[in-house]
């Protein structure tokens, strides 16, 4: 039976129903979604994923170090392919005693946990399927500092009230002397941004279509991906990608699972995701004021992608 008080379903029913419509991004990463992404960061057009993956092999065993954590939480860590870097670097360094990859995606979680423990012997793998920006499942980590890492520029697919929220949300989770390893994408060219959400392959078009499906698959809605069309813009003002879907005509779909009929005018709009780009002094700026003191700010040479370790006070 379909239970219009999951989740999806209140976001379903909030979003169509609202003007202008909108989908959350965290429905992009079913077990589909999950994997076009992973396709995703290996284009040539799209940066950030080795370019922060660079960043790790650099300063990994500098992060280790100086966080001096145990227990390593990824909040939205997918397939954790990039993760192991960082893992690599706590390992090496004896300390790695546990791992927790938290996301909503059971399958990718636990196909990645099962790639993992092998590699890591001595440490727990303890994955936790779970929606971050609702909760956060810190495991307790004993006396021992932890560390949270939010890789990939995922804060910024928060709109700037949302993302105040969540990072007062995580501080308030940390204990003073944990420490939050955070990737941000910074600011650059507007056609090199676009370039890396429209690649020429259309693996970003079939990734922000796949919500479409998710939603027909878990709400018995009938949404036709081909009555509409991706669109993304470059939203210069506020910094930031934002990426859309256009219907293509005036349609009506039902969502039985979500308990609305969605309806749409020709060119009318879903918004899916944005991606903000940052300055390196402005995401500083937000981690002091919610108690997250950076102790180190780590680029590529040029500068398009920081990682920031910052430890509660």
């Amino acid at each position: 039976m379909l239970d219009l008080r999951s989740p999806l379903a209140m976001d379903v029913r909030i979003g169509m129903t609202r003007y202008p419509k909108a989908l959350p991004p965290k429905w992009l990463y079913d077990e589909t979604g999950s994997r076009l992404f992973d396709e995703i960061t290996r284009l040539p057009e799209y940066y950030p994923t080795e370019t922060e993956r660079a960043i790790l092999r650099s300063h990994a065993s500098d992060i280790a170090a100086l966080s001096e954590a145990t227990t390593v939480v990824e909040l939205g860590s997918g397939t954790s392919d990039k993760t192991t870097t960082l893992l690599d670097a706590f390992h090496h360094l004896g300390a790695l005693r546990a791992f927790v990859p938290v996301d909503v995606s059971p399958e990718v979680l636990h196909e990645a946990a099962a790639r993992l423990r092998p590699r890591y012997p001595d440490a727990e793998i303890l994955p936790v399927t779970a929606d971050f920006t609702e909760s956060l499942p810190l495991p307790p980590g004993g006396e021992d500092p932890r560390i949270v890492a939010f890789l990939g520029g995922t804060i910024g697919n928060f709109y700037p009230d949302e993302r105040r929220l969540f990072l007062e949300h995580l501080a308030a989770a940390l204990r003073p002397g944990d420490c939050l390893l955070l990737g941000t994408d910074l600011v650059k060219s507007a056609d090199r941004l676009i370039a890396a959400y429209h690649d020429e392959q259309g693996v970003t078009e079939q990734f922000i279509l796949n919500v479409l499906s998710v939603v027909n698959s878990a709400l018995g809605s009938e949404f036709d991906a081909s009555t509409f069309q991706y669109i993304p813009v470059w939203d210069a003002p506020n910094t930031r990608m934002d990426l859309r879907l256009r219907s293509l005509c005036d349609q009506q779909v039902d969502i039985p699972g979500a308990g609305v009929t969605a309806s749409f005018s020709e060119g009318e709009e879903i918004r899916v995701e944005i991606s903000t780009k940052f300055q390196v002094d402005d995401i500083a700026r937000e981690l002091r004021e919610v108690g997250l003191v950076p102790l180190r700010v780590f680029t590529d040479p040029a500068g398009d992608f920081a990682l920031t370790l910052a430890r509660r006070s």
